[in-house]
C-alpha cells in the first residue's frame, strides 16, 4: 500500500471513528450522573454514590486489556463493536436493577457499561494505528473530540428520556438508558462495518514485512515500559489525571443535589463538564504537536489546580461549581490527549497495542480507586475537602513532568 492509499485509509478511519464516538458518547452522561443517584437510592446510603463511577471505571479497566488483545488478533473493528455490545447489555441490566430494586445487580450493570468507556479509549489509539505522518496528536484528538456531540447532548436528554421511560413503564431515572442502548447499538454497527480495511490489521501487515510476530503479554508490556521511561511517565500522568477527574466529577451530582439542584440542572452541569473533556481536545492535540507533549501535560495540571480551588470554594454557588467542573474537564483533556500522543510516539510499533491496553487498564483502575474513596471523603471532609485532597496527585504529575523535561534536556 503506497503513501496515497495510506492517507486515504487514514481519512476514512478518522471519519468512521468520529461517527462511532459521537454515538458512543450518548452513554456517558447517564452512567456518570444518573448512575450515582441510582446507586445512592438503591443502596440506601450516599456513601455508595461513588460506586457508580467506581464500577463503571472498573469495568473499563477489566475490559481494556482483553479488548486490546482482541484488536491485536482480530482487528479494531471487531474489538470496538464487541465492546459496545457489552455496554448495551449493561444498560439493559441497569433498567432491570432499578425495577427489581437490586443494588448488586446495578453494580454488575455498571461494570458492564464500563466497556463502553474502554471502547472510547481504544478508539483514540485506533486513530493512530497507521504509520505516523506527523499528525498523531491532531488525529487522536479529533476522535476524542467526536465524543463531545453525544456526551454533551446526552445529559440534556434526561428529561425526554424520563418521558420515554414513563411511557414505556420503566422505573424512575432509567428512561435515558433506552437512548444509551439505541446509540451503542448504532455505534457497534458503525465500527464493525465502517472500519474496512481495518487500520490495525493494515499496520500489522506493513510491520510483518520487516519484523517477526511480537509477543503480547503483561510481562512484555512492563518490560517495554522499563526500556522506555517516557512511555511509563505518559501512563502515570494519564492515570493520575483520570483519578483526579473521576473522584471530583462523581461526587458533584451528589453535592449539588444536597444543595437543592434539580436533575435537569445537574444534567446541564455534567454536559458542560463533558464538553470540557472533549470539545477542546483538538486544541490540546495541536499544542502537543506544536510545543511538546510534556509541556501540554503540565498545562493540564495547571488547569486542574484552578478547577479544584474554584470548586472547593464554591459552597452553594452552582455557577461556580459549574465553572470548576468545566475546568476539570479541560484539565483532563489536556492531560489525556498529550499523554496518549506521547505514549504512541514513544513505543516501538510492535508493542503499541500491548502497552496501550495496559495504559487504558491502569487509567481506569486509577479512576475506580478515585471513585471508590470519593464517597467516603465527601462524607468525611465535605466537597471542599475532596477538592483539596485531589491536589496531591496533581503535584505528583507536576514533579514527574519536571523530571521528564530535565531528562530530555540532559540528553
Amino acid at each position: 500500500m503506497d503513501s496515497t492509499q495510506l492517507l486515504n485509509l487514514q481519512r476514512k478511519t478518522i471519519r468512521t471513528l468520529t461517527l462511532g464516538q459521537v454515538l458512543s458518547g450518548f452513554g456517558l452522561g447517564s452512567t456518570l450522573s444518573i448512575g450515582a443517584l441510582l446507586a445512592a437510592e438503591l443502596s440506601g446510603s450516599e456513601a455508595w454514590s461513588g460506586s457508580a463511577a467506581t464500577f463503571s471505571t472498573l469495568g473499563a479497566a477489566f475490559a481494556a486489556i482483553p479488548l486490546a488483545r482482541m484488536a491485536h488478533k482480530h482487528g479494531r473493528r471487531v474489538a470496538l463493536a464487541f465492546g459496545a455490545s457489552i455496554a448495551i447489555t449493561g444498560a439493559i441490566l441497569v433498567i432491570s436493577a432499578a425495577g427489581l430494586r437490586l443494588f448488586p445487580l446495578l453494580l454488575l450493570a455498571l461494570l458492564l457499561m464500563g466497556a463502553g468507556s474502554a471502547v472510547g479509549l481504544q478508539a483514540r489509539f485506533a486513530a493512530v494505528d497507521l504509520p505516523d505522518q506527523g499528525r498523531a496528536g491532531r488525529d487522536l484528538s479529533i476522535v476524542v473530540w467526536a465524543t463531545t456531540v453525544g456526551a454533551v447532548i446526552g445529559p440534556n436528554l434526561f428529561g425526554p428520556g424520563e418521558v420515554l421511560g414513563h411511557a414505556l413503564g420503566l422505573p424512575t431515572m432509567t428512561g435515558p438508558f433506552m437512548i444509551t442502548i439505541a446509540a451503542q447499538l448504532l455505534a457497534s454497527l458503525v465500527f464493525f462495518f465502517g472500519l474496512r480495511p481495518d487500520p490495525l490489521k493494515t499496520a500489522q501487515a506493513i510491520l510483518e514485512k520487516t519484523s517477526a510476530e511480537p509477543k503480547v503479554s503483561l510481562r512484555t508490556a512492563f518490560a517495554t515500559l522499563r526500556a522506555y521511561p517516557r512511555a511509563a511517565y505518559a501512563i502515570t500522568s494519564i492515570s493520575l489525571g483520570h483519578m483526579v477527574m473521576v473522584s471530583v466529577m462523581a461526587m458533584t451530582p451528589v453535592h449539588m443535589k444536597h444543595d437543592g439542584a434539580t436533575l435537569s440542572l445537574i444534567g446541564f452541569v455534567i454536559s458542560l463538564h463533558i464538553a470540557g473533556m472533549y470539545a477542546f481536545s483538538p486544541v490540546f492535540g495541536w499544542l502537543a504537536d506544536k510545543f511538546g507533549t510534556v509541556q501540554t501535560v503540565i498545562l493540564g495540571q495547571i488547569i486542574y489546580i484552578g478547577s479544584l480551588f474554584i470548586s472547593a470554594s464554591a459552597g452553594m454557588n452552582h455557577d461556580q461549581t459549574t465553572l470548576g467542573l468545566f475546568l476539570l474537564g479541560l484539565g483532563w483533556s489536556a492531560t489525556t490527549v498529550s499523554g496518549s500522543a506521547l505514549l504512541t510516539a514513544t513505543l516501538p510499533p510492535e508493542q503499541k497495542t500491548n502497552v496501550q491496553g495496559l495504559s487504558d487498564s491502569s487509567m481506569q483502575f486509577s479512576g475506580a480507586f478515585g471513585g471508590a474513596i470519593a464517597g467516603t471523603l465527601l462524607a468525611a471532609v465535605a466537597f471542599a475537602g475532596l477538592n483539596y485532597l485531589a491536589l496531591a496527585p496533581v503535584a505528583v504529575v507536576l514533579a514527574l513532568s519536571g523530571f521528564a523535561l530535565l531528562r530530555k534536556r540532559s540528553r
